[in-house]
């Protein structure tokens, strides 16, 4: 029997200064998160790092990879920040108090019936011949949405699955049996 486990991890705190840009990098804050991070994973045996374009999920990736030299990271479009929205006829599957929050999603952000998510999932959550373990490094809402798949929740659930930065949920894909949740939101290390 092979196995996947994913760790999915939300970047470290952005620099919340006045005039910060918006993809800007870590917080002092977040670069202890990420350097907290790196030594709890250091002896999981890791395939590869993956993490968002945006310059806190690279920083993170930087400090996290100091802990692991030998794995290869790169950073990964399937895990950019994204808001999954509904299109206008799936819009009757959201419960209208989230209708109007959604409608304010910046375009750059907006993946329109969670299908650059949905390919996310498709492209991770695969079993080969042997173990596998992967960091990616990302989003609230990406980690939210691979939450949302592995309980088979309802389309609109992800919302409000909140990921404290840096902490670590980990989702397990077996040759035999459906996607677990191992763990979700583990601050144990912060």
């Amino acid at each position: 029997m092979a196995r996947t486990q994913l760790y999915l991890v939300r970047h470290g705190e952005q620099d919340p200064a006045p005039g910060h840009a918006a993809d800007g990098g870590l917080s002092h804050l977040g670069r202890e998160q990420a350097d907290r991070l790196g030594r709890r994973l250091r002896k999981v045996p890791f395939s590869a790092i993956h993490h968002s374009p945006l310059a806190r999920a690279a920083q993170t990736a930087d400090i996290v990879a100091g802990h692991l030299p030998h794995v290869p990271r790169h950073d990964c479009d399937h895990l950019a920040d994204r808001t999954p929205v509904p299109s206008v006829g799936q819009r009757g599957r959201y419960p209208d108090r989230w209708l109007a929050w959604l409608d304010g999603v910046p375009d750059d952000e907006r993946d329109e019936d969670a299908k650059a998510l949905q390919a996310a999932v498709a492209h991770f959550g695969v079993v080969g011949d042997n173990d596998r373990h992967e960091l990616l490094i990302t989003h609230n809402f990406v980690i939210g949405w691979f939450v949302r798949h592995m309980l088979d929740a309802p389309i609109w659930r992800w919302i409000g699955l909140n990921q404290a930065h840096c902490a670590i949920t980990i989702a397990q894909w077996d040759s035999d049996r459906p996607p677990t949740l191992v763990s979700f939101n583990d601050t144990g290390h912060l």
